[in-house]
Protein backbone atom coordinates (compact mmCIF):
# COMPACT_ATOMS: atom_id res chain seq x y z
CA UNK A 1 0.00 0.00 0.00
CA UNK A 2 1.41 3.20 -0.97
CA UNK A 3 1.74 5.65 2.31
CA UNK A 4 -0.36 9.25 1.39
CA UNK A 5 0.39 12.23 3.35
CA UNK A 6 -1.79 15.41 2.46
CA UNK A 7 -0.83 18.96 3.55
CA UNK A 8 -3.51 21.30 4.03
CA UNK A 9 -6.70 19.17 4.79
CA UNK A 10 -9.15 21.32 4.75
CA UNK A 11 -9.90 23.08 1.77
CA UNK A 12 -12.30 22.46 -1.22
CA UNK A 13 -8.91 20.54 -2.96
CA UNK A 14 -8.33 18.90 0.62
CA UNK A 15 -11.61 17.06 1.36
CA UNK A 16 -11.53 16.43 -2.49
CA UNK A 17 -8.41 14.21 -2.29
CA UNK A 18 -9.88 12.67 1.08
CA UNK A 19 -12.68 11.34 -0.52
CA UNK A 20 -10.78 10.29 -3.65
CA UNK A 21 -7.95 8.58 -1.58
CA UNK A 22 -10.11 6.66 1.02
CA UNK A 23 -11.37 4.67 -1.72
CA UNK A 24 -8.16 4.11 -3.49
CA UNK A 25 -7.85 0.14 -3.59
CA UNK A 26 -3.95 1.01 -3.17
CA UNK A 27 -3.74 3.67 -0.67
CA UNK A 28 -3.12 4.00 2.73
CA UNK A 29 -3.71 7.76 4.43
CA UNK A 30 -1.29 8.37 6.45
CA UNK A 31 -1.29 11.85 7.72
CA UNK A 32 -3.43 14.88 7.52
CA UNK A 33 -2.09 18.38 8.40
CA UNK A 34 -3.90 21.34 9.60
CA UNK A 35 -2.68 23.86 11.84
CA UNK A 36 -6.19 25.31 12.55
CA UNK A 37 -8.06 22.15 12.98
CA UNK A 38 -5.20 20.05 14.84
CA UNK A 39 -6.85 17.39 17.04
CA UNK A 40 -10.27 17.39 15.02
CA UNK A 41 -11.15 14.02 14.02
CA UNK A 42 -11.62 14.28 10.31
CA UNK A 43 -15.46 12.99 10.11
CA UNK A 44 -16.34 15.42 12.96
CA UNK A 45 -15.17 18.30 10.01
CA UNK A 46 -16.53 16.21 7.08
CA UNK A 47 -19.28 14.20 7.91
CA UNK A 48 -19.15 12.64 4.44
CA UNK A 49 -15.54 10.48 5.89
CA UNK A 50 -17.46 9.34 8.89
CA UNK A 51 -16.45 5.77 8.91
CA UNK A 52 -14.26 6.22 6.01
CA UNK A 53 -11.34 7.85 7.58
CA UNK A 54 -10.30 7.50 11.55
CA UNK A 55 -7.74 9.70 11.06
CA UNK A 56 -7.11 13.64 13.10
CA UNK A 57 -5.86 16.47 11.86
CA UNK A 58 -2.18 17.53 13.24
CA UNK A 59 0.51 19.69 12.89
CA UNK A 60 2.58 19.79 9.95
CA UNK A 61 5.52 17.62 11.71
CA UNK A 62 8.58 16.61 9.40
CA UNK A 63 9.11 13.09 10.68
CA UNK A 64 5.56 12.13 10.52
CA UNK A 65 5.52 13.26 6.15
CA UNK A 66 8.84 11.56 5.71
CA UNK A 67 7.86 8.26 6.63
CA UNK A 68 4.95 8.84 3.93
CA UNK A 69 5.61 7.30 0.71
CA UNK A 70 3.70 10.73 -1.10
CA UNK A 71 3.04 13.70 -0.22
CA UNK A 72 0.12 15.85 -1.35
CA UNK A 73 0.14 19.92 -1.11
CA UNK A 74 -3.00 21.28 -1.39
CA UNK A 75 -2.10 24.49 0.23
CA UNK A 76 -1.90 28.57 -0.24
CA UNK A 77 0.53 29.36 -2.96
CA UNK A 78 4.06 29.75 -1.58
CA UNK A 79 3.51 27.01 1.09
CA UNK A 80 4.99 23.71 -0.30
CA UNK A 81 8.22 24.90 -2.06
CA UNK A 82 9.53 25.59 1.96
CA UNK A 83 8.95 21.30 2.53
CA UNK A 84 9.32 19.80 -1.08
CA UNK A 85 13.45 20.29 -0.80
CA UNK A 86 13.40 17.78 2.59
CA UNK A 87 11.08 15.79 1.65
CA UNK A 88 12.34 14.73 -1.88
CA UNK A 89 16.12 14.16 0.46
CA UNK A 90 13.78 11.86 2.22
CA UNK A 91 12.81 10.10 -0.79
CA UNK A 92 9.23 11.07 -1.02
CA UNK A 93 7.81 12.01 -4.39
CA UNK A 94 5.48 15.20 -4.34
CA UNK A 95 2.74 16.23 -5.22
CA UNK A 96 1.93 20.20 -5.35
CA UNK A 97 -1.68 21.09 -6.27
CA UNK A 98 -0.56 24.97 -6.04
CA UNK A 99 1.16 26.96 -7.94
CA UNK A 100 4.53 26.55 -6.53
CA UNK A 101 6.24 24.70 -9.44
CA UNK A 102 4.27 24.83 -12.52
CA UNK A 103 6.07 28.41 -14.11
CA UNK A 104 9.45 27.29 -15.00
CA UNK A 105 11.24 30.95 -14.87
CA UNK A 106 12.15 31.76 -11.39
CA UNK A 107 11.53 35.70 -12.71
CA UNK A 108 8.04 34.87 -14.29
CA UNK A 109 7.34 33.06 -11.05
CA UNK A 110 8.41 35.74 -8.66
CA UNK A 111 6.70 38.33 -10.92
CA UNK A 112 3.33 36.72 -10.70
CA UNK A 113 2.93 35.47 -6.93
CA UNK A 114 5.29 38.38 -5.82
CA UNK A 115 7.42 36.39 -3.58
CA UNK A 116 10.53 34.54 -3.96
CA UNK A 117 11.12 31.57 -4.52
CA UNK A 118 12.40 29.23 -1.78
CA UNK A 119 14.00 26.39 -4.16
CA UNK A 120 14.48 28.26 -7.85
CA UNK A 121 16.76 24.51 -8.42
CA UNK A 122 13.75 22.64 -8.95
CA UNK A 123 11.64 24.45 -11.12
CA UNK A 124 13.14 23.19 -13.98
CA UNK A 125 13.08 19.35 -12.14
CA UNK A 126 9.48 19.53 -11.38
CA UNK A 127 7.00 17.80 -14.28
CA UNK A 128 3.83 19.42 -15.15
CA UNK A 129 1.24 16.99 -14.46
CA UNK A 130 -0.92 17.13 -17.51
CA UNK A 131 -1.05 13.47 -18.32
CA UNK A 132 -2.24 14.11 -21.82
CA UNK A 133 0.88 15.75 -22.33
CA UNK A 134 3.52 14.86 -20.42
CA UNK A 135 2.43 10.96 -19.09
CA UNK A 136 5.66 9.52 -19.53
CA UNK A 137 7.33 12.17 -17.48
CA UNK A 138 5.55 11.87 -15.09
CA UNK A 139 5.85 7.97 -14.17
CA UNK A 140 9.72 8.46 -13.57
CA UNK A 141 9.20 12.05 -11.84
CA UNK A 142 9.71 12.94 -8.12
CA UNK A 143 8.29 16.00 -7.96
CA UNK A 144 4.88 16.87 -10.00
CA UNK A 145 2.98 20.26 -10.24
CA UNK A 146 -0.54 19.75 -10.65
CA UNK A 147 -2.05 22.08 -13.33
CA UNK A 148 -4.49 24.47 -12.44
CA UNK A 149 -8.07 24.29 -13.10
CA UNK A 150 -8.54 26.38 -15.53
CA UNK A 151 -5.27 25.47 -17.62
CA UNK A 152 -6.38 22.06 -17.61
CA UNK A 153 -10.19 22.85 -19.52
CA UNK A 154 -8.26 25.50 -21.53
CA UNK A 155 -5.11 23.34 -22.62
CA UNK A 156 -6.73 19.56 -23.44
CA UNK A 157 -9.27 22.08 -25.55
CA UNK A 158 -6.47 23.77 -27.78
CA UNK A 159 -4.15 20.95 -27.86
CA UNK A 160 -5.07 18.86 -30.91
CA UNK A 161 -5.59 21.86 -33.11
CA UNK A 162 -1.81 23.80 -31.87
CA UNK A 163 -0.42 19.89 -32.57
CA UNK A 164 -1.70 19.62 -36.04
CA UNK A 165 -0.65 23.04 -36.65
CA UNK A 166 -4.15 24.01 -38.56
CA UNK A 167 -4.67 26.96 -36.85
CA UNK A 168 -2.94 30.68 -35.88
CA UNK A 169 -1.18 30.33 -32.46
CA UNK A 170 -2.39 34.02 -32.36
CA UNK A 171 -5.33 33.79 -32.69
CA UNK A 172 -6.06 32.21 -29.49
CA UNK A 173 -9.25 33.59 -27.27
CA UNK A 174 -10.23 31.39 -23.81
CA UNK A 175 -13.91 32.55 -22.38
CA UNK A 176 -14.49 30.67 -19.20
CA UNK A 177 -16.40 30.11 -16.31
CA UNK A 178 -15.94 28.67 -12.94
CA UNK A 179 -17.78 27.46 -10.00
CA UNK A 180 -17.37 29.39 -6.71
CA UNK A 181 -15.67 26.57 -5.29
CA UNK A 182 -12.59 27.54 -7.55
CA UNK A 183 -11.99 30.46 -5.35
CA UNK A 184 -10.84 28.60 -2.08
CA UNK A 185 -12.68 27.47 1.49
CA UNK A 186 -12.37 30.90 2.80
CA UNK A 187 -14.65 33.51 4.04
CA UNK A 188 -14.89 36.41 1.31
CA UNK A 189 -17.65 38.64 0.52
CA UNK A 190 -17.56 38.19 -3.28
CA UNK A 191 -17.97 34.53 -2.93
CA UNK A 192 -20.83 34.76 -0.47
CA UNK A 193 -23.59 32.72 -1.16
CA UNK A 194 -25.81 36.99 -1.74
CA UNK A 195 -23.11 37.80 -3.61
CA UNK A 196 -22.14 35.13 -5.83
CA UNK A 197 -26.38 33.77 -6.27
CA UNK A 198 -28.28 35.07 -9.04
CA UNK A 199 -25.28 37.08 -10.53
CA UNK A 200 -22.62 36.70 -13.30
CA UNK A 201 -19.32 38.59 -13.82
CA UNK A 202 -16.16 38.62 -15.02
CA UNK A 203 -12.88 39.00 -12.78
CA UNK A 204 -9.05 39.30 -13.65
CA UNK A 205 -9.15 40.15 -17.04
CA UNK A 206 -6.15 41.74 -17.52
CA UNK A 207 -4.04 39.35 -15.35
CA UNK A 208 -5.14 35.93 -14.19
CA UNK A 209 -2.59 34.41 -12.33
CA UNK A 210 -3.04 31.07 -14.41
CA UNK A 211 -2.34 33.18 -17.67
CA UNK A 212 1.26 32.07 -17.94
CA UNK A 213 0.59 28.74 -17.18
CA UNK A 214 -1.42 28.53 -19.77
CA UNK A 215 0.51 29.99 -22.14
CA UNK A 216 3.69 28.22 -21.34
CA UNK A 217 1.97 24.80 -22.05
CA UNK A 218 0.88 26.12 -25.47
CA UNK A 219 4.28 27.37 -25.95
CA UNK A 220 5.60 24.20 -25.39
CA UNK A 221 3.47 22.63 -28.22
CA UNK A 222 3.87 25.15 -30.72
CA UNK A 223 7.87 25.99 -30.30
CA UNK A 224 7.44 29.61 -30.81
CA UNK A 225 5.18 31.98 -28.49
CA UNK A 226 1.30 31.85 -28.37
CA UNK A 227 -1.01 34.76 -27.83
CA UNK A 228 -3.90 34.19 -25.97
CA UNK A 229 -7.00 36.18 -24.15
CA UNK A 230 -7.92 35.00 -21.07
CA UNK A 231 -11.04 36.28 -19.86
CA UNK A 232 -12.11 34.05 -16.56
CA UNK A 233 -16.15 34.11 -15.32
CA UNK A 234 -17.58 33.64 -12.07
CA UNK A 235 -20.95 31.68 -11.80
CA UNK A 236 -23.64 30.86 -9.68
CA UNK A 237 -22.68 27.34 -9.10
CA UNK A 238 -20.34 25.24 -6.58
CA UNK A 239 -18.40 23.08 -9.00
CA UNK A 240 -17.32 23.18 -12.71
CA UNK A 241 -15.92 24.44 -15.64
CA UNK A 242 -17.17 25.40 -18.77
CA UNK A 243 -14.12 27.15 -21.30
CA UNK A 244 -15.51 28.01 -24.84
CA UNK A 245 -12.15 28.72 -26.94
CA UNK A 246 -11.79 30.51 -30.25
CA UNK A 247 -9.12 30.38 -32.61
CA UNK A 248 -8.85 31.45 -36.38
CA UNK A 249 -8.10 28.18 -38.95
CA UNK A 250 -5.75 28.32 -41.65
CA UNK A 251 -6.50 25.00 -43.03
CA UNK A 252 -10.11 24.52 -44.30
CA UNK A 253 -9.60 20.94 -45.35
CA UNK A 254 -8.85 19.61 -41.63
CA UNK A 255 -11.46 17.28 -40.13
CA UNK A 256 -12.06 18.88 -37.11
CA UNK A 257 -14.29 15.87 -35.33
CA UNK A 258 -11.47 13.35 -36.74
CA UNK A 259 -8.40 15.47 -35.22
CA UNK A 260 -10.13 15.65 -31.63
CA UNK A 261 -11.30 11.62 -32.21
CA UNK A 262 -8.13 10.52 -32.79
CA UNK A 263 -5.67 12.20 -30.58
CA UNK A 264 -7.57 11.78 -27.53
CA UNK A 265 -9.02 7.93 -28.22
CA UNK A 266 -6.62 6.39 -26.14
CA UNK A 267 -6.95 9.05 -23.06
CA UNK A 268 -9.25 7.24 -20.28
CA UNK A 269 -10.47 11.04 -19.11
CA UNK A 270 -10.52 13.00 -21.96
CA UNK A 271 -14.25 12.44 -23.74
CA UNK A 272 -15.07 13.87 -27.48
CA UNK A 273 -18.68 14.40 -27.93
CA UNK A 274 -20.27 13.57 -31.55
CA UNK A 275 -20.51 16.50 -33.91
CA UNK A 276 -23.03 19.45 -32.92
CA UNK A 277 -22.38 18.29 -28.96
CA UNK A 278 -22.74 20.64 -26.15
CA UNK A 279 -21.26 19.40 -22.89
CA UNK A 280 -22.56 20.42 -19.64
CA UNK A 281 -20.36 21.21 -16.74
CA UNK A 282 -23.24 18.67 -14.69
CA UNK A 283 -22.20 15.46 -16.89
CA UNK A 284 -18.90 16.00 -15.14
CA UNK A 285 -19.48 16.92 -11.68
CA UNK A 286 -17.98 14.27 -9.21
CA UNK A 287 -16.13 13.00 -11.91
CA UNK A 288 -12.09 13.23 -13.57
CA UNK A 289 -13.63 13.64 -17.01
CA UNK A 290 -13.14 16.24 -18.99
CA UNK A 291 -15.64 16.40 -22.08
CA UNK A 292 -15.13 18.06 -25.11
CA UNK A 293 -16.92 19.29 -28.60
CA UNK A 294 -15.56 20.88 -31.07
CA UNK A 295 -17.71 23.88 -33.89
CA UNK A 296 -17.01 25.64 -36.76
CA UNK A 297 -19.99 27.81 -36.99
CA UNK A 298 -21.31 28.74 -40.19
CA UNK A 299 -18.38 26.91 -41.97
CA UNK A 300 -16.20 29.41 -41.25
CA UNK A 301 -13.05 30.47 -40.46
CA UNK A 302 -13.26 30.33 -36.65
CA UNK A 303 -12.97 26.91 -34.84
CA UNK A 304 -15.23 27.02 -31.43
CA UNK A 305 -13.79 24.04 -28.66
CA UNK A 306 -16.41 23.49 -25.84
CA UNK A 307 -14.42 22.18 -22.72
CA UNK A 308 -16.42 21.21 -19.47
CA UNK A 309 -14.90 19.41 -16.32
CA UNK A 310 -15.15 18.98 -12.65
CA UNK A 311 -12.60 22.28 -11.33
CA UNK A 312 -12.22 19.99 -7.94
CA UNK A 313 -11.56 16.94 -9.71
CA UNK A 314 -10.51 16.25 -12.87
CA UNK A 315 -8.94 20.50 -12.47
CA UNK A 316 -7.64 19.96 -8.98
CA UNK A 317 -7.51 16.71 -6.70
CA UNK A 318 -8.88 14.10 -9.40
CA UNK A 319 -6.00 14.46 -11.64
CA UNK A 320 -3.15 14.59 -8.58
CA UNK A 321 -4.59 11.41 -8.07
CA UNK A 322 -4.19 10.38 -11.90
CA UNK A 323 -0.51 11.44 -11.61
CA UNK A 324 0.42 9.34 -8.17
CA UNK A 325 -1.53 6.74 -10.29
CA UNK A 326 1.38 7.00 -12.90
CA UNK A 327 4.34 7.89 -10.66
CA UNK A 328 3.94 4.96 -8.89
CA UNK A 329 2.93 2.36 -11.56
CA UNK A 330 -0.60 2.20 -10.97
CA UNK A 331 -3.47 1.63 -13.03
CA UNK A 332 -4.55 5.04 -14.59
CA UNK A 333 -7.47 5.36 -13.79
CA UNK A 334 -7.27 3.51 -10.22
CA UNK A 335 -9.44 5.15 -7.67
CA UNK A 336 -11.22 7.73 -10.41
CA UNK A 337 -13.65 5.44 -12.03
CA UNK A 338 -16.45 7.14 -9.99
CA UNK A 339 -19.65 8.33 -12.73
CA UNK A 340 -20.33 12.10 -12.43
CA UNK A 341 -23.73 13.04 -10.18
CA UNK A 342 -26.93 13.44 -12.22
CA UNK A 343 -29.39 15.67 -10.92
Amino acid sequence: MIKAGIVGGTGYTGVELLRLLAAHPDVELSVITSRGEKGTKVGELFPNLRRRIDLVFVEPDDALLKDCDVVFFATPNGTAMKSVPMLLEAGVKVIDLAADFRLQLTGEWEQWYGMPHACPDLLTEAVYGLPEVNREAIRSARLVANPGCYPTAIQLGFLPLLEAGVIDPQSLIADAKSGVSGAGRKAEVGILLCEASDNFKAYNVPAHRHLPEIRQGLTLVTGSPVTLVFAPHLVPMIRGIHATLYATLTDSSVDLQALFEQRYASEPFVDVLPPKSHPETRSVRGSNQCRLAVHRPQNGKTVVVLSVIDNLVKGAAGQAVQNMNLMFGLLESAGLDGIALLP
